[in-house]
């Protein structure tokens, strides 16, 4: 998922376009994009749109962003999308384990109402500082938790935290990573909101990738070519990945446990990364 592009819910005749782009990943906003008085007619359109053949026979991921446990519109929003087609519940503001557990109770309500065949995971917002503390106990909180987001907008305006700085991007970065390793989840960087600095985007995309991030969301259509560009592994680095898994195939029938590649020690951790690069390419 290197691209993953937002849709605002209550914006019907963007949908088709969207599903035309070159995103790997849409996610339909029912939740900060959408006006509070335009909520029920978002949630109309997305579920109609999300459930057509046009959206199911699409080579897209499907996330629905929903409104936040808690509030007035959360059970009214899982009513109308837990459904199948949608692959991923975008689930904002979750500070804890225990609140995602509470959620989990509903989503499943819903969905058993919806008679899901196939039940839907979670991509969840780190978003606050209490949400950070408690983001390795987020990931591990249930089954269906599939990716943590970072949403440095909510996360560093508050409080007055320098988004230019590379060291305080870093720094969120780098503990939303760790939390979702702990768990075996993927991570996925957040929304850059300068469309204009084509600069900026790339470069907070690349710090992600470094990372170990899946991919970056976008809030417009000219950001997709960024996030797939910087996601998207060269030449050089499949070539590499290639002759580790082949000298670790080697030394395997030899029965040693390394090899060397390229002038490099390959052991275990160096053959599992190259083999989930050349997995990720293939799928």
């Amino acid at each position: 998922m290197r691209s993953k592009l937002f849709v605002p819910g209550s914006r019907p005749e963007l949908f088709a376009k969207a599903l035309a782009s070159e995103a790997d990943a849409l996610s339909f906003d029912l939740e900060d994009a959408v006006a509070a008085e335009r909520k029920a007619e978002a949630r109309t359109a997305v579920a109609e749109f999300v459930g057509s053949e046009k959206a199911l026979n699409a080579a897209k991921v499907v996330i629905v962003r929903v409104n936040a446990p808690g509030t007035l519109e959360f059970e009214e929003d899982l009513a109308a999308v837990a459904r199948d087609g949608v692959a991923l519940l975008n689930l904002p503001k979750i500070e804890s384990a225990q609140a995602l557990q509470a959620a989990a109770v509903l989503i499943e309500h819903a969905e058993t109402k919806n008679r899901v065949e196939r039940p839907i995971q979670w991509l969840i917002n780190i978003e606050t500082p209490k949400a950070l503390a408690n983001a390795a106990s987020i990931a591990a909180a249930h089954p269906r938790v599939a990716g943590l987001q970072l949403g440095l907008g909510d996360l560093f305006g508050p409080y007055g935290i320098d988004r230019r700085d590379a060291a305080n991007v870093h720094a969120a970065m780098f503990a939303v990573r760790m939390a979702a390793a702990q768990s075996g989840v993927f991570a996925l960087d957040g929304a850059y909101p300068d469309l204009d600095d084509a600069a900026g985007f790339s470069a907070e995309a690349g710090m992600a990738r470094r990372l170990g991030f899946a991919g970056k969301s976008c809030i417009h259509p000219r950001q997709v070519a960024l996030a797939n560009a910087a996601f998207a592994p060269s030449e050089e680095e499949l070539a590499s990945a290639r002759r580790i898994v082949a000298a670790a195939e080697q030394a395997a029938a030899r029965g040693d446990g390394v090899c060397v590649v390229d002038g490099k020690m390959i052991d275990l951790p160096y053959l599992k990364q190259a083999q989930a690069l050349l997995a990720a390419v293939r799928t």
